[in-house]
């Protein structure tokens, strides 16, 4: 989907069109003393003069997401919202509201599948389709219907997105990259050395900055200069595993198939705070906070048909430094009350002297609600934790 949050946000403000808006941060008081004074008037309505401006915001906070025009100032996610103010001070700053994300996302899938049932699904804004066996799927080699998935979607949702159609997941990702927004770009297999191989070496989905800098520092910069080399050498260099994807990945080879289902490994919940919390001086901000996050990944669980043993959290500290801790109850449980009295009882583990800044919780080893195996009633141990915050 085209800049996602954004133009979910732009469907609520229409009158943001067309200007640079940034997505990031949670929900504050500025945004709600925004809304109390348009109470029972349209969203439409509300002056833009009214809205937050990024140029006021104080905190550290990241970017979720950014319409085009703000991105056209440099201004990209997980940028701190502090230096993006630096980048385009007269951006509108939204807060993010990851329930509207979820209903459209839900929404623009469906509309997929009813055309193209082969669908997996990669995340809130993004799925891979296999065409194959569509009827008139490979009419203008994938275009024709391409241009159906986009104009289902847009009369459904009022959101724009944009296809890349090719052989395999790989050259699809990056075609879908090539003409943003609305577009449709088509990628075979004799496109490789004009389309792919002038590309930077980090537009393959899966060389991350480290790769990219060791790519560089060997005199690799472009997908065909990763291309040239020979696959014993990428092996000597980045490993057996990882060196023969690369070799492979340069020349355009992917054989993974279109996942229809997988089952997911843990679900989970964090939060970066606006400012360093303390367990004690901020507990009782703290303790809402924690119990928030019970609470969503308990809702998590239950939509999606889960419950889970283990029972993790994670910490995050002013130092930047992170720990984690889990405890593995004997029943699987998917409420909130039972996953906070575990969860809670890991933070008595965890130093709780240095103020924090992250604050996460997670279900893992995760089975199917519906099986055959009894629900969870909370573990003796759990039920015995007092509260930290």
């Amino acid at each position: 989907m085209d800049a996602f949050y954004a133009s979910v946000e732009l469907l609520r403000y229409p009158q943001l069109q067309g200007l640079p808006v940034v997505i990031g941060g949670r929900r504050r008081r500025d945004d709600d003393a925004l809304l109390q004074k348009y109470a029972g008037q349209p969203l439409a309505d509300i002056p833009v003069a009214e809205f937050p401006l990024l140029k006021d915001y104080a905190g550290r906070g990241v970017i979720t997401t950014a319409t085009y025009p703000a991105r056209a100032f440099g201004v990209g996610s997980a940028m701190g919202l502090m230096k993006a103010a630096v980048l385009c001070p007269q951006a509108i700053l939204l807060p993010v509201d990851f329930d509207e994300y979820r209903k459209y996302s839900r929404r623009f899938k469906e509309v997929i599948t009813e055309i193209a049932p082969v669908m997996e699904d990669r995340g809130v804004d993004e799925v891979y389709i296999d065409f194959t066996q569509v009827p008139g799927g490979q009419r203008e080699g994938g275009r024709v219907l391409a241009r159906l998935i986009q104009k289902s979607i847009l009369d459904a949702t009022g959101l724009t997105c944009s296809i890349g159609v090719a052989p395999n997941k790989l050259l699809a990702k990056m075609a879908s990259e090539f003409h943003k927004p609305k577009g449709i770009s088509i990628v075979q297999p004799e496109d490789l050395q004009t389309l792919i191989w002038p590309l930077p070496c980090r537009k393959i989905n899966g060389v991350g900055p480290k790769t990219d800098e060791k790519l560089q520092a060997q005199g690799i910069h472009t997908i065909g200069e990763l291309a040239a080399r020979e696959r014993e050498w990428l092996i000597a260099h980045f490993g057996k595993s990882y060196g023969a994807w690369l070799h492979e990945a340069a020349w355009g080879r992917d054989e993974r198939p279109v996942v229809t289902e997988s089952e997911p490994v843990s679900i989970s919940r964090e939060t970066t705070f606006e400012r360093d919390l303390h367990a004690v001086r901020d507990k009782a901000e703290l303790g809402a906070i924690f119990t928030a996050l019970c609470e969503r990944v308990a809702a998590d669980l239950q939509r999606k048909g889960y419950e889970g043993r283990t029972i993790g959290i994670k910490l995050r500290y002013d130092d930047f430094r992170s720990v984690t801790r889990d405890q593995t109850l004997e029943q699987p449980v998917a409420d909130a009350k039972a996953i906070r009295q575990a969860a809670g009882a890991c933070l008595k583990r965890v130093d709780l002297t240095r103020r924090l800044r992250l604050l996460g919780v997670r279900v893992g080893s995760l089975r199917r609600a519906d099986s055959e195996a009894p629900l969870a009633a909370p573990a003796q141990a759990a039920e015995q934790t007092g509260r930290l915050f």
